[in-house]
């Protein structure tokens, strides 16, 4: 092995190190806001609109909502004007400042005009040929950049194989963000009843240099004409500004207070969030089910006879449901568990996460969700193990369509 390449392994694994001390923060007292595209990079083009002025006004907008509302923040933007900033100066920026949270806005664009609604990308391996989309054109960018070959260490903005290596960076950071792009999205879908497109991870250049928690959030489709009126609009702005502030205010309160981060929140559009383990991507999956079994009993909203069921077969598929997360393992009897039943324990994604009940169908575990709910775990959501392993809904539905 050559110096040079002994070096640079001890310069990732440094790095690595780096990440990992960051990724537990306990404060979040700056956040750098990062208006996409600009100067002679003007992003999505549509009918009537340009994605870098609109981006630039959301950003503008939620800087000021911020200084107003929380003067314990400190605002930093990417750009104030319509400037062209290179895609790692704008990771720079935020590095340099000790940024505990990046936000990149941006809008979305597709050759059909029927696609609209509001996504929130984390960093993470392309899972799908939609998120593998998105992030080149949004990763095009760097083409506008001198020397970007350097800057970007031969990143490929086409490549998909070209992320894999700054993913494992991110990992450090993966909950944080996933459970801010939760926030965000809950918000929008709730509060501004947008349609939902879900939390997904893609490979994009803006996130992967940041060394903290970021998002990039698509706050609708410019080449939709219900999308592109709205995001024109003061109104429209001003929402989506409002909707983003206060998933920003959950989450800084959450941190802060060590409250747990306890995944996403359930949305409008399902009623389950399952985490693809392979790329730890966050995608909705079924709708919560309206059946009734026979003899049940409902009140307050949940099952009262509804109890986890202790399964002995572990080949087979197992529905739970998580409810709480930390950053370092808690015994299985804390207090912090009080009245919850059947507390199990698994890591993922750096971070120990907490489950109760062992249900044989998906059903039981909706039902079982409410129960949770009731007791204060509102963001509660129902995942899938085999051999006590996660696996993803997709091939829960194979194994069980084997039987």
């Amino acid at each position: 092995m050559t110096e040079k390449r002994i070096y640079q392994r001890y310069l990732i694994l440094c790095f690595l190190y780096f990440f990992v001390n960051l990724a537990f923060s306990q404060k979040v007292n700056t956040v750098v806001l990062d208006a996409g595209h600009g100067g002679h990079d003007t992003g999505a083009l549509g009918k009537n609109s340009r994605e870098k002025d609109i981006t630039l006004s959301i950003v503008l907008k939620l800087r000021d909502y911020i200084n107003l509302n929380m003067k314990d923040v400190k605002v930093i933007c990417t750009r104030d004007d319509d400037t062209f900033v290179e895609l790692f100066r704008r990771a720079h920026i935020a590095n340099e400042n000790n940024a505990d949270l990046f936000i990149s806005i941006h809008c979305n664009s597709t050759k059909a005009p029927s696609a609209y609604g509001v996504e929130t990308f984390v960093m993470g391996l392309h899972k799908s040929e939609a998120n593998l989309a998105v992030a080149k054109a949004e990763n095009a960018s760097i083409l506008l950049e001198d020397d970007y070959v350097e800057k970007y260490d031969g990143f490929d903005p086409y490549s998909p194989e070209g992320n894999i290596f700054f993913n494992m960076m991110q990992n450090a950071f993966l909950d944080k963000s996933l459970a801010f792009a939760g926030k965000v999205q809950h918000q929008v879908v709730d509060n501004l009843h947008k349609f939902n497109r879900g939390v997904k991870q893609a490979g994009f250049l803006v996130l992967y240099k940041t060394a903290m928690p970021g998002v990039l959030i698509e706050t609708g489709f410019i080449s939709n004409p219900n999308d592109e009126k709205y995001l024109l609009s003061d109104k429209g702005q001003n929402q989506m500004v409002e909707a983003i502030f206060n998933a920003f205010k959950e989450y800084k309160y959450q941190v802060e207070n060590r409250i747990p981060l306890k995944a996403l929140p359930s949305d409008t559009a399902s009623a389950v969030n399952t985490e693809v383990v392979k790329g730890n991507e966050y995608v909705p999956a079924i709708k919560e089910s309206t059946k009734k079994t026979a003899g049940e009993v409902v009140n307050n909203g949940y099952p009262s006879e509804v109890k986890p069921v202790a399964k002995t077969d572990n080949s087979q598929v197992s529905y739970r449901v998580q409810f709480a997360m930390y950053p370092d393992s808690k015994p299985l009897d804390s207090q912090l568990f009080n009245g919850i039943d059947d507390v199990k324990m698994y890591r993922h994604a750096g971070a120990f996460k907490y489950t109760s009940g062992d249900f044989a169908t998906m059903d039981e575990a909706l039902l079982y969700r409410k129960k949770l709910i009731a007791k204060g775990y509102k963001d509660a959501f129902v995942v899938i193990f085999r051999d006590n392993e996660r696996i993803t809904n997709e091939e829960a539905k194979r194994l069980n369509e084997k039987k």
